[in-house]
């Protein structure tokens, strides 16, 4: 056996210098005549490559408010924490939205990261994050996206990627399986019927590495968007106005606080991981016994 066959790694990364290398030469020829020694121009150039190369179009469509994930359907908790924090004075979303971050960041990232660095194990890991979810409510969440993602892998990003890749495999084998379960089924009682259960930080950091998405950019938009996803419930929830929520979401604060929350897990084991809120996990699960909502979480 070659050694090239023995380093799925090595083959990712010799597919992204591929694609880079075409979407230099692309740029190249489109540039004519111009001066391309000028420092402008190749400034320009290099800006004009980093916003067109494939990996930047497969990110920008990854953090897009209409990838059909159904993230609009759940508060992450949003919900049942104003509902149990009765006041004639709204809350500011802000708190909370730290909370959020926290959470996610304590008990997910390492397995998205896990996930990246070794796409082999996404079986193993998603086993692992199911067991470790205590919350049902938040497991059914968590499930549901990760099978939309796949979902959206399968019918449209699946085509535009070597099928060869560590990745892209690791994804069709747990595609494969998830094919085989009956329709609308979650795991419980039958779990030995039903091996796979989908959840959205491995598949996310499989389908991310599958598209030669860096490391970096595949934990920082994934906290992004759950940002993203608990402040357009608060703007449902009638919490923040649409422009107040777009102000936090450009806030120095915001960036801060998902660089800091991405460095501070960056090295944690899945071992390790676990709940950094509790209060988290009682708001998310009491949220079925609200006498009214309009959130699935």
């Amino acid at each position: 056996m070659s050694s090239s066959t023995e380093n799925p790694a090595l083959q990712d990364e010799v597919a992204r210098l591929k694609s880079e290398l075409a979407a230099a030469h692309a740029k190249l020829n489109s540039n004519g005549s111009g001066d391309l020694s000028s420092p402008s121009t190749i400034q320009q150039s290099a800006s004009l490559e980093s916003v067109t190369s494939p990996q930047s179009h497969a990110l920008l469509l990854l953090s897009d408010s209409a990838l059909p994930l159904g993230s609009f359907a759940f508060s992450s908790g949003l919900e049942s924490y104003l509902a149990h924090h009765p006041s004639s004075k709204t809350p500011p979303v802000e708190p909370f939205l730290s909370l959020a971050l926290e959470t996610l960041a304590t008990t997910t990232l390492p397995y998205l990261l896990a996930a990246y660095r070794d796409p082999s194990q996404l079986q193993e890991l998603d086993d692992t994050l199911d067991a470790c979810i205590l919350c049902h409510v938040a497991k059914r969440a968590s499930a549901a996206q990760g099978r939309a993602l796949l979902t959206v892998w399968e019918r449209a990003f699946k085509g535009t990627v070597d099928a060869g890749l560590e990745a892209a495999r690791a994804l069709a084998e747990i595609s494969a399986m998830m094919k085989k379960m009956p329709s609308g089924t979650t795991r419980g009682a039958a779990a030995a019927d039903m091996p796979v259960a989908g959840h959205f930080a491995p598949i996310w950091a499989v389908v991310t590495r599958a598209l030669c998405i860096s490391i970096r950019d595949c934990a920082y938009v994934f906290v992004l968007n759950h940002a993203k996803a608990v402040l357009s419930a608060a703007v449902r929830a009638s919490v923040v106005g649409p422009y107040q929520a777009q102000a936090i979401l450009v806030s120095m604060w915001l960036r801060e606080e998902i660089e800091k929350l991405t460095q501070r897990n960056w090295h944690v084991p899945v071992e390790d991981a676990g709940q950094g809120v509790p209060a988290m996990d009682l708001w998310i699960g009491r949220h079925e016994m609200l006498y009214s909502r309009i959130f699935n979480s």
